[in-house]
């Protein structure tokens, strides 16, 4: 069991949030991944630095974390040598533990990650030949029961924390040695040393379709993408993030507002009773909500079209009158709209099957030929259980005092 309580859960829409934004250690000392310059400041300053130093030293710290993904205040070249051993006592530059990495034929490379309170969770990276993109979880579990996902199966545990967020793209930029060189020697307080590239490199893109609901998560995900967007951040274009929602209806708005990135849309079905089944958010935000919310997004456009998921279920959804109606349904809200169909990745105990590639090309055509791109995703990483939908932390597949025993075996026999 992990170290901390259960968060508690009322029910299949309405978590309660965890304010919390930084994850206690047991050496008490803060980890500073997921803060910004200016929190950081503020924690120098609490520490006892004066003004002028803490602003100097938190600018400095910024870029070496997210510019050149050091783990070590040791590395940090252009601060006194002096200055490195207070920090070390203090602050600590983490990354989400790594329980289990997993490659998959096709490439796909899947994380099991653990926090410093002891939950697990996943993440997942697809090369493409285009583009790398990266799955990041913004849950420990999930509270919305869906009931195609297996992540959907577990119960919400509690929210992850900005730090356990961009963690995830820092640990896949340390994985895939993708982090930018530049010089930083000289920084003071009246320079920038921002603007990095990485031409050429692997990870291209983000998408929050991890674990979890994003949009339950709200504050955590807005503040770990912010980093991930600051151009003296990871500085990566909000053009190449997506968060995808089941349909918070209530922070959508804000989610364009104030994070400003792509959206994409679990929608899985354009019946009600199928959809309430399916996504049982439905019952409280259905479905014509839901995409009037889609139409007021801020930036939607035909350049930034709205993503809708829809995951192709063998006689449930995969009609040629549910692809008309889809059609239908996106025209009469005149959204700019692109329709992934996902063929069902089946996990055990699971209570669908795939559509057939005949049928999913069928509903696929229909929606084409009603002016509306509608390609059919490649599943991926199927055969690690990292594809869409079958996120489920391997933590639930094996026991703490299994994988302890599996660890002190390997290391024997190393």
């Amino acid at each position: 069991m992990a170290d901390t309580s259960l968060m508690s859960i009322p029910g299949q829409v309405d978590p309660v949030p965890v304010t919390r934004d930084i994850t206690p250690r047991e050496d008490g000392r803060i980890d500073l991944i997921g803060l910004s310059a200016a929190r950081i400041r503020e924690l120098f300053g609490e520490a006892g630095l004066d003004a002028r130093q803490a602003k100097l030293r938190a600018k400095q710290v910024f870029h070496w974390l997210y510019h050149r993904g050091v783990t070590d205040f040791g590395a940090m070249t252009d601060i006194a040598k002096t200055m490195r051993p207070w920090l070390t006592e203090r602050f600590v530059i983490g990354r989400p533990a790594i329980v289990e990495a997993q490659h998959s034929a096709d490439g796909t490379r899947k994380w099991l990650l653990r926090t410093d309170d002891g939950h697990d969770f996943e993440m997942v990276f697809i090369p493409d030949e285009d583009r790398g993109t990266l799955c990041v979880s913004s849950q420990v579990g999930c509270t919305l029961n869906c009931t195609f996902c297996h992540t959907g199966t577990m119960r919400l545990v509690r929210n992850l924390t900005p730090g356990e967020i961009v963690g995830q793209v820092m640990l896949a930029r340390d994985a895939l040695g993708e982090w930018p060189k530049g010089v930083m020697d000289g920084l003071d307080d009246a320079e920038d040393a921002g603007h990095y590239t990485a031409d050429g490199r692997l990870l291209t893109n983000i998408v929050m379709m991890g674990m979890g609901e994003p949009l339950y998560n709200f504050d955590h995900v807005r503040d770990a993408l912010k980093l991930v967007m600051d151009g003296n951040g990871l500085a990566l274009s909000k053009r190449r993030i997506t968060l995808s929602t089941s349909g918070v209806i209530p922070a959508m708005e804000r989610c364009g507002q104030e994070i400003g990135v792509n959206l994409a849309v679990s929608l899985h079905a354009v019946r009600k009773d199928v959809r309430d089944e399916l996504v049982p958010l439905n019952r409280k935000y259905g479905i014509e909500e839901l995409l009037q919310a889609c139409a007021d997004y801020p930036g939607a456009s035909n350049a930034r079209r709205i993503t809708f998921e829809y995951v192709m279920l063998k006689d449930k959804n995969d009609s040629d009158e549910d692809a008309r109606e889809l059609v239908r349904l996106l025209k009469q809200f005149d959204l700019p709209a692109k329709v992934n169909l996902i063929p069902f990745n089946p996990w055990p105990g699971a209570q669908y099957e795939c559509s057939t590639p005949e049928r999913i090309r069928a509903f696929s055509n229909i929606v084409f030929e009603g002016g509306i791109s509608a390609p059919i995703r490649t599943p991926r990483g199927r055969d690690i259980d990292a594809a869409c939908g079958q996120l489920k932390t391997a933590a639930q597949k094996k026991s703490r005092a299994e994988r302890d025993r599996e660890a002190a075996e390997t290391a024997q026999a190393g």
